[in-house]
């Protein structure tokens, strides 16, 4: 998915307007538009002001990837927790099927004996310390929460992360600002579980990725939270069997964007 520098930095300002407009009503969102002072404490608005002067950034920013092959990443945010992370390990176990999980470092630092000795086939990358959003912090903060998060997955599973990803997808530009200064790749999805019942019926939930993934996806789910979100986990072994009777198999974000090249998005 290509996006140039120019659409993205108008696509943050307009995201500007719409996320600074909703907290603090219109006439800011105007001047949020204009980038003419920042909003939110740097967040959206004076983020990108601030990207348009700095060096073009290195950094991706992926969605998907382009390839015809037949391949699929899963991607589990915010863990790990205690109720459903050894659950989703068990899954990905039983269907020999790696995936990419984004920690939180504070999680990590209090679970960290769930994960031990089961990742050696998964990625792991930073989802920041404390789940802070991002999009609403100086490029100070967000530096901070990233290295902090950094630090304590190296040190408890051995290994430097090189993906990002934002919470809740809320990206500025100070976030891919730090994000390049610390040589890391930014990684949203293209499908995301529901994680609720389809018309009172759980199984619809594995048809729906099922037959709706194509080559390049990345999909999110989540290994902690909202009790709804048992409804996607209890369904990945059916959505392992259903991709792979189409002739998928699965990747790792890593490996996934190897394939790619050019169909990630740099800003």
């Amino acid at each position: 998915m290509g996006l140039s520098r120019r659409k993205f930095l108008t696509g943050a300002a307009f995201t500007a307007a719409g996320a600074v407009g909703g907290a603090l009503g219109v006439p800011l969102a105007r001047k949020a538009l204009a980038l003419d002072k920042p909003a939110l404490g740097g967040g959206y608005a004076s983020a990108a002001d601030v990207l348009t002067a700095a060096r073009s950034p290195s950094t991706t920013i992926t969605y998907f990837v382009k390839t015809q092959e037949p391949v699929v990443a899963f991607t589990f945010d915010d863990g790990p927790g205690p109720r459903w992370t050894p659950m989703v390990l068990d899954a990905l176990d039983e269907w020999q099927v790696p995936a990419t999980f984004f920690m939180v470092g504070r999680n990590l630092a209090t679970h960290a004996r769930l994960v031990r000795g089961r990742l050696d086939r998964h990625e792991v990358g930073n989802h920041t310390w404390s789940h802070a959003d991002l999009a609403t912090l100086d490029r100070k903060r967000v530096t901070e929460e990233l290295e902090r998060g950094h630090d304590t997955i190296e040190r408890i599973t051995g290994r430097a992360p090189t993906l990002l990803r934002p919470p809740y997808g809320h990206l500025g530009g100070s976030t891919v600002l730090a994000a390049d200064s610390m040589n890391y790749h930014i990684v949203l999805w293209s499908h995301q579980m529901r994680e609720r019942n389809f018309r009172r019926d759980p199984q619809a939930q594995a048809r729906d990725i099922i037959d709706s993934v194509t080559p390049g996806s990345i999909v999110l789910a989540h290994d902690i939270g909202a009790a709804r979100r048992l409804v996607a986990l209890r369904q990945l072994g059916n959505m392992f069997a259903g991709l792979k009777a189409r002739g998928f198999r699965f990747a790792t974000v890593s490996e996934l964007m190897t394939l790619g090249g050019a169909g990630s998005t740099t800003p």
